[in-house]
């Protein structure tokens, strides 16, 4: 069978461009050791369509390249994909580098709107570049198993809190403080508009994977992480409208965008609003093209002096 031809168009700075180094990631996370098999093109891979190895081979990537040797999510929550993940924060990064001398800073805070039980985007970040997160969780066990992960890995703590979101229909009220300030704040919004899309969007990945429609997922994921009234562009366009009342607390308001058609209704949004500017970042992961939507209600110059100060 013909191989298919590889498309490489992760991050430059990604660590997880070409193939998965496999004897690097078992030599350090044994526990990987039984689930790598050799696919139908001769090359060592796992089973993407069992959950348990795609959590094993997640925790190998997060101990071989963040140095994160304990990582453990309850079962029936979001197991995220580690480069995917990490693509969201290197173009954040080259987006902040833009008002900052070309140059990646290091000194940055970022707020993590619902950071999830895997915890991902501090923990790739932190270890990254340094930053300093603030995660907030609405859900009380994601919260718990999140404060697990930073509690096991000597370290975190230093550059990782998380807030409890107690009030549902809040974004960025009740965690963001009077005396906050951030550079940037990150999402992976709800996409989905109800629970019959969740599952019918569940079938299509088991189709895609070649399995039965009762098959486990290998990517789980609770209500409030898959799904919200309305989807991504009703929980997005709330965001904005929120962030109204912290325009001067945050540089760079961010959010993925699962749709590009969602695009312009997101658009016609923030200029009601009045932000003052407005960056749409493409991305591209293998054939999947995905986007971050990015707003601030600071002129460039204000920009450029906050991130230098």
């Amino acid at each position: 069978m013909k191989k298919p031809a590889e498309k490489n168009v992760l991050h430059p700075r990604n660590r997880h461009r070409g193939r998965y180094d496999f004897d690097a990631l078992k030599a350090c996370h044994p526990a990987l050791v039984p689930f790598v098999q050799v696919n139908q093109y001769g090359d060592e891979s796992v089973d993407f369509a069992d959950p348990a190895a795609v959590r094993v081979l997640n925790q190998a990537l997060l101990h071989h390249y963040y140095q994160i040797a304990n990582w453990a999510i309850p079962d029936g929550f979001l197991c995220p994909p580690v480069p995917g993940r990490a693509d969201y924060l290197h173009h954040l990064a080259d987006l902040l580098a833009e008002e900052h001398q070309s140059v990646v800073p290091r000194n940055i805070t970022v707020l993590d709107i619902g950071c999830g039980a895997n915890c991902i985007y501090p923990l790739i970040g932190y270890q990254e570049y340094g930053w300093r997160f603030t995660g907030t969780e609405s859900n009380e066990q994601a919260m718990k198993a999140a404060n697990a992960i930073i509690a096991a890995n000597p370290g975190l703590n230093r550059g990782i809190r998380l807030r409890r979101q107690k009030e549902d229909s809040a974004i960025f009220r009740g965690v963001v403080h009077k005396n906050d300030f951030y550079h940037a704040s990150i999402c992976n919004p709800p996409f989905h508009a109800s629970a019959s899309d969740a599952r019918q969007g569940s079938q299509r990945k088991l189709r895609n994977l070649g399995l039965d429609r009762n098959a486990p997922l290998n990517f789980g994921g609770q209500q409030d992480e898959l799904w919200c009234e309305g989807g991504e562009t009703a929980f997005i366009t709330r965001m904005i409208h929120e962030s109204v009342d912290f325009a001067r607390q945050c540089i760079w308001f961010t959010s993925l965008v699962s749709r590009k058609e969602n695009l312009p209704e997101l658009r016609r949004v923030l200029e009601e609003v009045e932000a003052v500017q407005v960056r749409i970042v493409d991305m591209a992961q293998g054939q999947k093209q995905s986007r971050f939507i990015a707003w601030s209600f600071f002129d460039k110059p204000a920009r450029s002096r906050l991130l230098t100060r």
